[in-house]
């Protein structure tokens, strides 16, 4: 009997240190309008904290990877993971709205973007050269299957205990996976004197993957200017700035607010945001397994596009209860919505090898620029406006953009042209 390879188990650990990571994820729109009520602050003036939140945890992301690379996983995956639960456990002793500020936006920013989605691209670099695609797609999943578990819990733990009791609850989930990362998760392979799965022999680090001289940061910012030079990662990176938008920035933040102004009680649309956490999981891991199969930019600019008009329509869907259109609305936007990590993951491994988990780090940076900027535009328009609807509207005719440039990414050909792939 074939024994199961060390990587699955590596992955696993991954998976669930992801996922106690991502309790924060479904905090904020839980918290917004309780907040709200208990401190006086303004929805734009929460927004703000989750908004600098965002940032840091895309402009972490890279540095991260390059950490990882120095450091390795181990350690700054359980550095992150106590990041988190400080910052989300000391929130029960703030009274000025600084101090959200400081504590959900910096502290929790820096642990979830020390970890984020490059722990997932990292990872199966290392550990994986068959399945990459699925496995990526699996990791990804982790963050929607945290959002899940920890959606209804925390809204039905802020409607009957307050909403400390949430913020103690995602900070215990984080201390607990600490001891599981540091015991069990391993940097490489090669460490254990193993192979990756599916690599036929060990792979030898280059100075690509693990620079000696000039730090971390030093080889972030060197890859970040050599990506620059070239068309395709700025395609990569407005998409995926345009995909934070309208996934953490606007849904993610502003959903259930956004439901609650329309009369439906706040424990119902955390339930539907839920939903979507399910149909995320599905998606994202179907979308991995696609990305080994399919051409990745023909598969972003289908699900940018998709994405779009379901955005278009979603003003007319709110209600006080939880209409059918609703439900095909959550389920659908659920399958969609991060299943466009795979096929970047894949793109910035193809188009940029070695380099290519910090190369998504930055794109994944420019994914939060995006989110933290509609975080707070769309809690300023609902503050000025009274509705969210400019903010749908907004983030629906940007993914049909993000899917025209998807459409457009270059790759570089053997005779080292740019070709163009056109998609319809």
């Amino acid at each position: 009997m074939k024994s199961l390879h060390r990587a699955w188990i590596v992955a696993a650990v991954a998976f669930v240190a992801i996922i106690g990571a991502a309790g924060f994820r479904a905090t904020p729109g839980v918290l917004i309008t309780p907040l709200e009520d208990a401190f006086g602050w303004s929805r734009g003036t929460i927004s703000l904290a989750v908004s600098v939140n965002l940032m840091l945890y895309g402009l972490c992301a890279p540095f991260a990877a390059a950490l990882m690379d120095r450091f390795g996983m181990r350690r700054v995956v359980a550095c992150a993971l106590l990041l988190v639960a400080a910052g989300s456990g000391l929130t029960v002793f703030m009274t000025a709205s600084w101090q959200l500020v400081a504590l959900w936006g910096v502290l929790v920013g820096l642990g979830t973007g020390s970890m984020a989605l490059v722990f997932a691209a990292t990872l199966t670099d290392r550990w994986f050269v068959r399945h990459r695609g699925l496995v990526t797609g699996v990791l990804t999943a982790g963050g929607a299957t945290g959002q899940l578990i920890f959606l209804p819990v925390l809204a039905h733990l802020t409607e009957m205990q307050g909403w400390r009791w949430a913020s103690l609850t995602v900070a215990a989930a984080a201390l607990a996976v600490v001891p599981l990362v540091w015991f069990l998760l391993r940097d490489t392979p090669e460490e254990i004197g193993l192979t990756a799965l599916g690599a036929t022999e060990p792979v030898v680090r280059t100075p690509a993957v693990r620079t000696p001289d000039g730090g971390a940061a030093a080889r972030a910012v060197r890859v970040l200017r050599d990506a620059a030079r070239t068309r395709h990662f700025w395609y990569l990176a407005i998409g995926f700035a345009i995909c934070g938008a309208s996934t953490n920035g606007l849904v993610g933040t502003h959903f259930i607010p956004a439901a609650h102004d329309h009369g439906m009680p706040e424990t119902t649309a955390a339930s539907l945001l839920a939903v979507i956490g399910v149909f995320d999981i599905a998606g994202t891991v179907f979308s991995g397994w696609l990305s080994d199969r399919v051409d990745p930019r023909l598969l972003l600019a289908v699900y940018y596009a998709l994405r779009g008009l379901s955005l278009l329509i979603l003003p007319r869907l709110f209600a006080a209860t939880a209409e059918p259109s609703m439900l095909v609305f959550i389920v659908f936007y659920g399958l969609d919505w991060v299943a466009t990590v795979p096929p970047t993951v894949a793109l910035c491994r193809k188009i940029f090898g070695a380099d290519g988990a910090v190369v998504f780090g930055w794109v994944f940076a420019s994914h939060q620029i995006g989110a933290a900027v509609v975080a707070t535009a769309a809690g300023v328009t609902r503050d000025h406006l009274g509705n969210y609807d400019l903010a749908w509207y907004g983030a629906g005719v940007l993914c049909l953009l993000a899917a025209l440039m998807s459409s457009r990414i270059v790759t570089r050909v053997r005779d080292g042209r740019e070709a163009a792939i056109l998609v319809g």
